[in-house]
C-alpha cells in the first residue's frame, strides 16, 4: 500500500514549481523548498531500490526516467535544428544528458529545466557507492555534500558547477537514505527540533545577509537554500506521519494526487515550454503577471496546457515503468492485474525502512538567463 503523506508532499511540491515559474513569486521558494523536497524523497526511493535490487537498480531508475525525456527531445531538437542549432555530436546529450545538452537561443529558455535531470542523472549513478558508505558511517556521508558546499561557499575549494550540485541537493538526496532507514524518525523531539532550529536560522540569516538579484530567493543561495531545505525535510519526513487517510475522503482530490503523482516527470518537462510560451502572449492581451487576475489566468492556462500534452504523452510514464498504459492514471485495476511493484510504497512505520519504492518524482526548474521574462524563473522550483 502506498503512503499517501508521500505522495502528497510529491504532489505539493509539483504544484508549487509549477506555480512559481508563472508567478516568479520568490517567497514561495521559503515556504516550500520543493527541489530539496523532491530529491530527498528521490534519494529515499532509490534506497529502497538498493535495499531490495543492489545496483541493478540504477539501471531501472535510468529506465524510468529517460523515456519521457526522449519524447519531448523528439519535438524540441529538431525545432532547434531547423532554426539554427548547430549539428554535433553534443546533440545526444539529448538521449543521456549527463552534461548540459546544447540548445538554441529559445531552447536554451523553454528546456532549462533538464538541469534537474542533469543532476537527478549524476545522483542515481553515485547511488551504489553512497549508499555503501552510507550503510557504514551515516552521519558522515549524510554530512560530506553540506561540509562540500561550505568549502565551495567559502572559496576554499572552487569546484566545478557539477559538484556544486551535489553540495546543494545532494545533501537531501543522503537525507532521503536516512528517512529510508528509519534515522529521521528515530530522532527525539529533543534532537530533531533544536538541530532543525539551527539549520533554519543558520540558513535564514546566511540568505538575508546574502540577497541575490530577486531578493530572498532560496535559488539564489546555495548555502542558503540548502540549510534552510535540510531544517524543512527534517520535519516534513522525520514527522511524517503513516500517511494521508484524510486524503481518500474526497475522491476527486485522491484522483488527482494520484494522477500528478504517475505524471510527475511529464508535467516537470513540459511545463516550462508553456510559461515561456504564454508570457509574451498574455503580456499583448494584458493579462500582467503584476495583476492577480493576469497571473491566475496564466497559472490555469499553464495547467490546461500541461494537462492536454499530459493526456498526450503521459502514458509513456506507464510503459516505462512496465504498468498497462492509461490515458489518466488511477482508474480501478483490472481484475487479476498485480500492483506495479515499482510503484508501490509499504505505509511508513516507525524506525523502519521501506521495502519498495514509489513513483519517481519528477520536477524542477532551470538555468538562469538573462534574458528571462520577469515572471518566469528557469533556475528552480
Amino acid at each position: 500500500m502506498r503512503n499517501r503523506y508521500l505522495d502528497l508532499l510529491r504532489f505539493l511540491a509539483i504544484v508549487r514549481v509549477v506555480v512559481y515559474h508563472v508567478t516568479g513569486w520568490a517567497t514561495l521558494t521559503l515556504v516550500f523548498p520543493a527541489m530539496s523536497v523532491m530529491f530527498a524523497l528521490a534519494g529515499s526511493l532509490m534506497a529502497a531500490s538498493l535495499t531490495r535490487s543492489g545496483p541493478a537498480a540504477v539501471g531501472r531508475r535510468l529506465r524510468r526516467l529517460l523515456p519521457s525525456l526522449w519524447v519531448l527531445a523528439a519535438v524540441f531538437v529538431p525545432a532547434m535544428l531547423l532554426s539554427g542549432l548547430p549539428v554535433s555530436p553534443r546533440v545526444l546529450l539529448w538521449l543521456f544528458p549527463i552534461a548540459d545538452p546544447p540548445a538554441n537561443d529559445w531552447g536554451a529558455l523553454a528546456l532549462s529545466i533538464i538541469w534537474y535531470l542533469r543532476d537527478y542523472l549524476w545522483f542515481v549513478l553515485a547511488s551504489p557507492v553512497a549508499f555503501w558508505l552510507f550503510r557504514r558511517a551515516p552521519l558522515p556521508t549524510v554530512l560530506a555534500p553540506y561540509l562540500l558546499l561550505v568549502a565551495i561557499e567559502a572559496g576554499i575549494y572552487p569546484a566545478p558547477p557539477v559538484l556544486r550540485e551535489f553540495g546543494l541537493y545532494f545533501g537531501a538526496w543522503m537525507l532521503g537514505f536516512a528517512h529510508h532507514a528509519g534515522m529521521l524518525r528515530r530522532l527525539s523531539g529533543r534532537v530533531l527540533y533544536p538541530v532543525a532550529l539551527t539549520l533554519a536560522v543558520g540558513g535564514g540569516a546566511w540568505i538575508v545577509g546574502h540577497p541575490g538579484p530577486r531578493g530572498y530567493d532560496l535559488n539564489d543561495n546555495h548555502l542558503g537554500n540548502a540549510l534552510w531545505s535540510a531544517a524543512f525535510i527534517l520535519i516534513v519526513l522525520g514527522r511524517a506521519p503513516s500517511g494521508a487517510a484524510w486524503l481518500s475522503r474526497s475522491q476527486l482530490a485522491d484522483r488527482v494526487v494520484t494522477v500528478v503523482n504517475r505524471r510527475a516527470l511529464t508535467v516537470y518537462l513540459w511545463h516550462m515550454p508553456f510559461v515561456v510560451a504564454l508570457t509574451p502572449l498574455v503580456d499583448v492581451v494584458g493579462w500582467s503577471h503584476q495583476d492577480p487576475l493576469g497571473l491566475a489566468i496564466r497559472v490555469l492556462l499553464v495547467f490546461a496546457l500541461v494537462g492536454l500534452v499530459t493526456l498526450a504523452v503521459g502514458w509513456v510514464e506507464d510503459v516505462a515503468a512496465r504498468r498497462r498504459p492509461e490515458l489518466i492514471p488511477g482508474g480501478p485495476r483490472r481484475p487479476g492485474e498485480a500492483a506495479d511493484p515499482d510503484g508501490a510504497e509499504p505505509r511508513a512505520r516507525s524506525g523502519a525502512a521501506p521495502r519498495s519504492e514509489v513513483l519517481d518524482p519528477a520536477v524542477v526548474p532551470a538555468q538562469r538567463s538573462p534574458g528571462t521574462p520577469a515572471a518566469v524563473d528557469v533556475n528552480a522550483g
